[in-house]
């Protein structure tokens, strides 16, 4: 059966045309409405160390709630020396991945199979939801807050070498299309503020592009506030007034401290869902750093915490069209958290992954 238009491509072509009366007439939304109730396939990678753990949690639940998706699952790991092309091949057939934490070696040359994924597949939107859950006190209070940052490029494209010895040159630039994905999102998801993060005081030709093109593109979405402010400042600001922001854009490497500052703020990345979405595919996983991915303790006494990876397969549902289960998972899920009777060690408490799981099936509707 033919598959819906992939979540991106709508955006991008909605973000087309700028005229209130073209807005109008859109026909879909960044939540899809109902789909036609075909089961549809899913990528499956478990990952490494808390990856299948928390992976399984999701099958578990996916599972008792009839939800209309199978998996085909590969084992990938972050020693690899690549993604294996049959899993390439599955993510392209099925347009959608799920997965766990994969490890990241740290220098030495070896390539991460995350930015492998994210450049074969062009996902070049990361998208983190940070916001305060009832029952998990913090801080801050009233924290909603969604970091866009580019994906690909940049830092990220690892697009640098050694000119002589001790001089290393690294290539660093912007496009337009995430700061277009950025106002499209805040406007079908009713937000009211872009703030745009760069360094542009220094960086005054790449991250002045970078603004440049964040300000064009700002000027087609006036019913959206759009300011500006230096990474830095921002970093002071979210941890003492984050409920100032609502949608951040970001060149990549300032997206993924931002967005693990603010997961942090609100809850911690145990509970903060994401995803990296493309023109044509999606990969769904935790949101914010999962430095746990090797906790061999967590993996052991099978206590890792499974919410972050629950709400980004809410967040891969309403892409696959299916709203009314998500929904039913994310209540849950709250649910679960408002009670407090089931937590995992960064949480407070002492509980494993399969009670955590056991409350958020006992709290399905």
């Amino acid at each position: 059966m033919r598959r819906s238009s992939p979540l991106l491509r709508q955006i991008l072509r909605g973000a087309a045309s700028s005229s209130s009366s073209s807005v109008g007439r859109r026909s879909v939304t960044y939540m899809p409405r109902p789909g036609d109730g075909a089961p549809r396939p899913v990528t499956l990678i478990p990952g490494d160390g808390i990856g299948p753990l928390v992976t399984g949690a999701v099958r578990r639940v996916m599972e008792a709630m009839h939800a209309p998706v199978y998996f085909e699952t590969y084992e990938v790991h972050g020693d690899m020396t690549t993604v294996p092309p049959e899993v390439i091949e599955s993510i392209r057939r099925n347009k959608v991945c799920l997965k766990g934490g994969l490890a990241t070696p740290v220098g030495g040359g070896v390539s991460s199979l995350n930015m492998q994924l994210r450049k074969e597949l062009d996902l070049y939107a990361s998208l983190v939801h940070c916001f305060n859950l009832p029952g998990l006190p913090t801080r801050h209070e009233n924290v909603n807050i969604v970091v866009i940052r580019e994906n690909t490029e940049g830092e990220y494209s690892g697009l640098e070498h050694e000119v002589v010895p001790g001089v290393v040159e690294s290539l660093k630039f912007c496009s337009e299309r995430i700061a277009k994905y950025a106002f499209e999102y805040a406007y079908l998801n009713n937000r009211k503020t872009v703030t745009a993060v760069h360094k542009a005081n220094i960086m005054k030709l790449a991250d002045g592009l970078f603004l440049e093109s964040c300000r064009e593109v700002a000027t087609k979405y006036p019913g959206i506030k759009y300011n500006e402010i230096i990474v830095d400042n921002c970093c002071m600001q979210l941890v003492s007034k984050p409920e100032q922001f609502d949608v951040m854009v970001t060149p990549n490497l300032y997206g993924n401290l931002v967005a693990n500052t603010a997961a942090g703020i609100a809850g911690g990345t145990g509970v903060m869902p994401g995803g990296n979405v493309g023109q044509d595919h999606a990969v769904f996983e935790q949101g914010a750093s999962a430095g746990n991915v090797g906790n061999e303790k967590l993996v052991e006494q099978k206590k890792a915490n499974p919410v972050a990876l629950l709400l980004s397969s809410a967040m891969m549902l309403r892409h696959l069209q299916f709203p009314s289960f998500a929904d039913r998972l994310v209540t849950a899920v709250k649910r679960v958290i408002a009670e407090g009777k089931y937590k995992t060690k960064d949480l407070g408490g002492s509980g494993t992954t399969q009670e955590v799981v056991d409350a958020v099936i006992a709290n399905l509707d």
